[in-house]
């Protein structure tokens, strides 16, 4: 398939710089699979839209503060840095923009100091010098990595805003966003209807970002991307497969995660580790049944995987009317059901 073909309809008017609150008032567009009219709820109406033995699949990864930033010394230019995990007490491996080699010292807030130990197209990794910790420095200087489009500075409350009421795992550096939309409250009337929820985690990271550069899309490559499925979840997920419920995955990391970790009858296995599993149209779902998702970018590999699911044709009549209808899109957006 051409990239071409996923770049859907959109307006710039749309992008949300701020969460709805509640959080569970933010729209909700149910989208039947292949084909069918498109009908507008809000999220509070989850428990009324799915069906009664259903499990609802969330990712509970935590957003790390990965945003830094930092002077080159001697020169003084400034420069930011994207923790894309930290690793021991004192080393973290991230992204830079621009010519940064080896032995680059980075001046960060306090008295901490970053210096550039290997650079590579692939990979780079800084050593930190500092009376904290890696991790904890990250916490001390760090900010929220909001995505590109969201044209403001974090502040305080995106600490709160930018993770699910899920968030326990730390390790990602963006959120699992279809997630950010769950209230207690509405976990309470999920369960009233007798509908459960388990956890996987998914660290969101580099990969389910990376912009896809070539024209046919099947030539791109996916960054690895570690995830984690307990025990508990699989058998909830062979309970629900055996009584006739379906599996509600909630994202796209969600998605990946759980169709990553079937064997060869069919079965989600518990596991951890790396996938880097690339759903495009043509792709054949054997986990999940229905599938809630944020609105995304134009041409990301997360807007293939939603054409996966829905159909190609259907996924472009859902953004249409999300776009007539003036949803609100990406991140702190609204989210569709394609079930």
């Amino acid at each position: 398939m051409q990239l071409t073909d996923f770049q859907f309809p959109f307006d710039l008017s749309l992008i949300a710089s701020h969460p709805i609150r509640p959080r569970d008032h933010a729209r909700l567009l149910v989208v039947p699979k292949a084909q069918g009219t498109c009908c507008d709820f809000h999220i509070f109406d989850l428990p009324n839209v799915l069906q009664p033995g259903d499990l609802v699949v969330v990712n509970d990864t935590r957003v790390i503060p990965a945003r830094v930033f930092g002077t080159k010394l001697p020169s003084g230019g400034k420069i930011e840095l994207l923790v894309l995990r930290s690793f021991g007490l004192s080393q973290w491996e991230v992204l830079l923009k621009g010519k940064v080699r080896v032995g680059q010292r980075i001046r960060l807030e306090g008295d901490a100091e970053a210096v550039v130990e290997e650079r590579s197209q692939d990979r780079t990794v800084v050593s930190i010098k500092s009376s904290l910790s890696g991790p904890e420095l990250l916490q001390h200087v760090g900010q929220m990595p909001l995505p590109p489009y969201i044209k403001r500075q974090p502040t305080d409350a995106d600490r709160e805003d930018y993770q699910t009421m899920f968030a326990h795992a730390e390790g990602a550096i963006a959120a699992p966003t279809a997630g950010l939309h769950f209230t207690p409250q509405l976990l309470t009337a999920l369960t009233e209807k007798h509908i459960d929820v388990a956890h996987i985690t998914l660290h969101v990271g580099s990969g389910t970002f990376r912009p896809v550069t070539v024209s046919k899309v099947e030539e791109h490559r996916m960054e690895p991307e570690w995830f984690h499925i307990s025990e508990a979840t699989a058998q909830a997920i062979a309970r629900v497969k055996q009584s006739g419920g379906r599996v509600v995955a909630v994202g796209t990391t969600v998605t990946r995660s759980l169709e990553s970790a079937v064997d060869a009858a069919g079965n989600v296995c518990a596991q951890e580790g790396q996938t880097n599993l690339f759903v495009t149209p043509g792709y054949r779902f054997q986990v999940v049944d229905a599938l809630m998702t944020n609105f995304h970018l134009p041409g990301t590999t997360l807007l293939m995987l939603i054409a996966a699911f829905a159909g190609l044709e259907q996924s472009r009549a859902a953004y249409e009317h999300a776009v007539k209808e003036r949803y609100r899109f990406y991140s702190y957006g609204d989210a569709m059901l394609i079930q």
